[in-house]
């Protein structure tokens, strides 16, 4: 469900569908003819923006098929139409999205490799390599007070990473030549 508008759902199903409802579940739509280049492939995430009421991220993995190519996509107009985030990404199955809270362009996403983020809306992707290992990443949550990255593996492992930088990182800080960010120096308390 939206956390800005009750009512509004989004729901992705293991044989590929996608539907959205505004309505608390009187009317739904199947939006799958909307995604241009969709799998068909199990839906592995849906993610309602906490930002925006018309935005949300849906992820797909296809190794139950044979199928390795990373697949995000991502709607700002309650899927209507769809944008593919997957360029850049390495192959292999997409497991969670997971968009900022302050950083609407910070997005971060779990595959069976590690874990990446983007800073331009998922333009480039970056794997995050601070003491991650390689295995498969099945959720993401951001910290609403701490700013921290909590990531959980197949492994039954936990890895928690500062993500206030990144935050920082808009892009009026990029086309700078430099800038000191609020937490360079550690958090302060």
């Amino acid at each position: 469900e939206s956390p800005l508008v009750e009512g509004l759902l989004w729901v992705g199903t293991d044989d590929g569908n996608v539907w959205l409802t505004r309505d608390g579940g009187k009317k739904w739509t199947l939006l799958n003819d909307r995604i241009v280049g969709n799998p068909g492939h199990w839906v592995s995430r849906v993610l309602a923006s906490a930002l925006d009421p018309g935005t949300a991220y849906v992820a797909y993995t296809g190794y139950r098929s044979d199928d390795f190519r990373p697949y995000v996509y991502k709607t700002t107009d309650y899927g209507q139409t769809w944008t593919s985030l997957a360029a850049g990404l390495p192959a292999g199955p997409v497991n969670v999205i997971r968009e900022d809270r302050r950083q609407p362009r910070l997005l971060f996403a779990g595959t069976d490799f590690g874990v990446y983020a983007t800073l331009d809306g998922g333009s480039a992707w970056t794997r995050l390599e601070t003491g991650m290992p390689t295995q498969p990443v099945h959720d993401l949550l951001i910290h609403p007070r701490d700013s921290d990255l909590v990531v959980a593996t197949h492994g039954r492992g936990l890895f928690i990473a500062d993500i206030g930088p990144l935050e920082e990182l808009t892009p009026e800080v990029l086309a700078k030549d430099a800038q000191f960010t609020s937490t360079a120096f550690g958090k302060v308390t």
